[in-house]
């Protein structure tokens, strides 16, 4: 077995500026631990897993480099990664490096995409393609959407009985089913045979259009639009429905989201990675982590939903709330946070307040997903969380609202529904 975990590339991302800057966007924490690192965890948990290849356009850089030799020392598996030489789409991708993906002789491997949460039931898909189907059809895994949301994502309308999909579109214009793409397959080699005839197809169409430019690539393939659409109704593809939590990472408010749902499951899966309450330390409410080096005064109050990173100051009765403080950030006396990331580096003065407001899915609705939001709605600002971009300083006494800051700024007043250039 092997996986394979689709990073993407610098040029996307761009909803999740200014955070994207300072550090590639798998790597930005959630719940304290890098996004992508969930990942390799769920894998590398698989029995018979042989290795990992992460797969992007990032340049290799320190960061990175640093982050897949610590995550292979600490879960025991080779993890590589992977330059493609440009975007591929995610089929064009996995189809260029199969022979890095084949090597060794894999008999299945999954693929996963590397912006979205869950609680990879990859073991799960495993049993399922073993009981439905034969050892050579895919698993696609997928999860129940409300029917307004459903339009936004991958649409997988399958047989009740056996499951197979029989009926797949990328973002319909109309509604086709509640069951979505969750962007997590299981694959046998024989997939490289489907993809390879859209690579083919690719080529005679270009080769037709000579006046097409050369900026079109035969290379650029999509799992979802050119392969599962093909792929349905032919008996090889499956889908695997959890009941887990799922949600996408797109923006940078949900990624307080989905830093809720992964804290919340930290209670069964790394209780140790949960603050406690003690005698001198911070009163602590609900789920929150932080980071072993970050000092926090005793009376602050944190939580719920509240993760602390590397060497954080957080002041007297400074109050956290539904939030991500990076590495190395200053919160001083008496501050109030609440909705809102705060970025590397970056101090907030005495009594100053930053609040932003949360896009959460509906409670009320157990299928809802989290919307992402674009940033402007009629030529105005959407209120959304706080962002702070690294190395910003906030002065005493001032209320920051519903605004992004980018990086390497300080600010002088109060800001409202704001993008701070």
């Amino acid at each position: 077995l092997k996986a394979v975990i689709l990073i993407g590339g610098p040029q996307k991302g761009t909803r999740f500026r200014p955070l994207s800057f300072e550090v590639p966007k798998p790597l930005f924490p959630v719940a304290g631990v890098p996004m992508v690192q969930h990942h390799i965890e769920a894998c590398a948990k698989v029995p018979g897993m042989k290795e990992i290849l992460l797969m992007g356009f990032y340049q290799p850089n320190e960061a990175l480099s640093r982050f897949l030799v610590s995550a292979q020392q600490e879960f025991k598996v080779p993890i590589r990664y992977l330059q493609e030489y440009a975007a591929l789409g995610t089929g064009g991708g996995i189809y260029h490096f199969r022979d890095q993906i084949l090597s060794g002789g894999a008999e299945a491997f999954f693929v996963l995409n590397a912006d979205v949460c869950s609680e990879f039931p990859l073991q799960e898909m495993l049993e399922f393609r073993q009981q439905h189907g034969d050892m050579h059809s895919f698993v696609i895994l997928g999860t129940t959407a409300n029917r307004t949301q459903a339009l936004n994502y991958g649409c997988i309308v399958a047989n009740v009985d056996t499951q197979e999909v029989q009926h797949y579109v990328e973002k319909p214009s109309t509604f086709v089913s509640e069951i979505i793409n969750c962007g997590i397959y299981l694959f046998t080699p024989a997939i490289f045979q489907h993809i390879g005839e859209v690579f083919q197809r690719n080529q005679q169409e270009l080769a037709l259009e000579e006046s097409s430019n050369g900026w079109q690539r035969a290379e650029v393939i999509r799992l979802e639009q050119d392969v599962f659409t093909a792929l349905a109704g032919s008996g090889k593809l499956y889908v695997y429905k959890t009941d887990g939590f799922w949600s996408q990472i797109k923006s940078a408010g949900s990624a307080i989201y989905a830093s809720r749902l992964y804290l919340n499951q930290y209670s069964k899966s790394h209780p140790e990675r949960l603050a406690q309450n003690k005698p001198g330390g911070p009163v602590i409410r609900g789920n929150v982590y932080i980071h072993p080096t970050a000092s926090i005064d005793s009376t602050a109050v944190l939580g719920p939903n509240v993760s602390i990173g590397e060497g954080v100051t957080v002041g007297a009765g400074v109050r956290v709330r539904e939030s991500i403080v990076l590495h190395g950030a200053s919160l001083h006396d008496h501050t109030c946070v609440l909705n809102t990331i705060v970025g590397w580096d970056s101090t907030i003065g005495r009594w100053a307040r930053v609040e932003g407001t949360p896009s959460d899915p509906n409670p009320n609705d157990p299928y809802a997903k989290i919307d992402s939001e674009t940033l402007f709605r009629d030529g105005r600002l959407t209120p959304s969380i706080t962002i702070l971009g690294c190395s910003v300083t906030i002065p005493a006494e001032v209320v920051i609202l519903n605004s992004i800051v980018l990086p390497h700024k300080e600010l002088s007043r109060s800001y409202k529904n704001q993008i701070i250039l």
